[in-house]
């Protein structure tokens, strides 16, 4: 199979892939740490393992994009983070580190207060999240005055309009936007909302949830270069949850690719797409098509496995060309090839001994 090259997979040229990640700076301090954290939905029928012993490290000011098939466990884990999963799911076990506490720890009081103030979310569908009968600028305020402590000096409503004002101008709506109804904006404006809200006070982690998703790919582009000027302007992380492939290639620092629940892959963008080692990350890469040449469009033969019945070894074995006998029985663990490079394949498990 011959796979497409880094070039390849991105969504137009240098000059753009520049601008997209100009001025992030990525620093050693961890800005996430997420040890075995597992989500489980209880059903009657048995426990759904939609998010499955998850381990990874985001450091201050870097792009971490997470990609998988629908059904990978993505949004559940983005939910997870923001301590959003409702019943019947709920976080089993596992711990996540956000500025030195453990916030699956928190009450529900402790995170409330969290969310927007250290880590926000921008949601996959703006036009679901904001509420029809409210002004925008009403929603953007409603955030900022429920997390006012009892001592803090209460804005005065010109105050408020100009916070509007600014984190509208930040996200590149004019400010009489505040005055709008969401019904009386595109489904760009709609998704810049969401930006400003989550940007309002000043988080240092933001979760994209597929912030591009059901936008034509020009508004994708602008919608991603604001999110990009936005983290430089508060020195955050971030994390994007996505299926588009290049538009990856083109934001983000690291890269972790999912498979039924499981990370199966990390590693630094360039180098997990000139090679990437996961034999579902080669076929993932491999089904893009080619800006080079004319050849067959490849997919990935058969699909992903019900989470309520997962086999006993690898979750990828019935589909994995390179498959053996050990991919069976055990589950291959994460393990370490070097740097930041991680793959969860028993192929590479004799490489990581030596």
């Amino acid at each position: 199979m011959v796979q497409p090259t880094i070039e390849e997979t991105r969504l137009s040229t240098k000059q753009t892939i520049q601008t997209y990640r100009e001025g992030a700076r990525i620093t050693d301090v961890d800005a996430l740490v997420v040890e075995d954290l597992s989500v489980y939905y209880e059903t009657d029928t048995g426990t759904v393992k939609a998010c499955d012993d998850v381990t990874f490290t985001l450091k201050q000011g870097e792009r971490f994009a997470l990609v998988g098939e629908s059904g990978s466990g993505k949004t559940t884990l983005a939910m997870a983070l923001m301590r959003l999963t409702r019943p019947p799911g709920h976080i089993a076990k596992g711990s996540v580190m956000l500025n030195g506490r453990d916030i699956t720890k928190l009450t529900e009081d402790e995170m409330r207060k969290t969310r927007l103030s250290e880590l926000a979310l921008v949601p996959q569908g703006a036009m679901n999240s904001l509420n029809p009968v409210m002004r925008i600028e009403r929603q953007i305020t409603d955030g900022i005055i429920d997390h006012l402590e009892e001592d803090d000096p209460t804005p005065t409503k010109v105050d408020l309009q100009e916070t509007v004002r600014d984190l509208l101008t930040r996200v590149g709506l004019r400010p009489s936007v505040g005055r709008l109804f969401p019904h009386e904006l595109s489904g760009g404006m709609k998704q810049r909302v969401a930006m400003a809200i989550g940007i309002s006070l000043r988080p240092k982690l933001i979760i994209a949830d597929e912030p591009t998703s059901a936008l034509d790919v020009v508004v994708q582009r602008q919608i991603m270069q604001t999110l990009g000027r936005l983290q430089e302007g508060l020195d955050a992380s971030i994390m994007l949850v996505g299926h588009d492939m290049g538009l990856v290639a083109q934001f983000a620092d690291t890269i972790g690719v999912m498979y039924a629940g499981k990370l199966v892959e990390i590693g630094p963008v360039e180098e997990v797409f000139s090679d990437p080692k996961h034999p579902y990350t080669k076929l993932l890469i491999g089904s893009l098509p080619s800006l080079q040449e004319k050849r067959e469009f490849l997919g990935i033969p058969g699909l992903p496995p019900q989470l309520i019945f997962l086999p006993e070894g690898c979750a990828f074995e019935d589909r994995c060309p390179s498959r053996f006998e050990k991919c069976q029985a055990a589950i291959p663990d994460l393990i370490n090839l070097g740097g930041r490079r991680e793959v969860a394949c028993h192929l590479y498990e004799e490489e990581a001994k030596s």
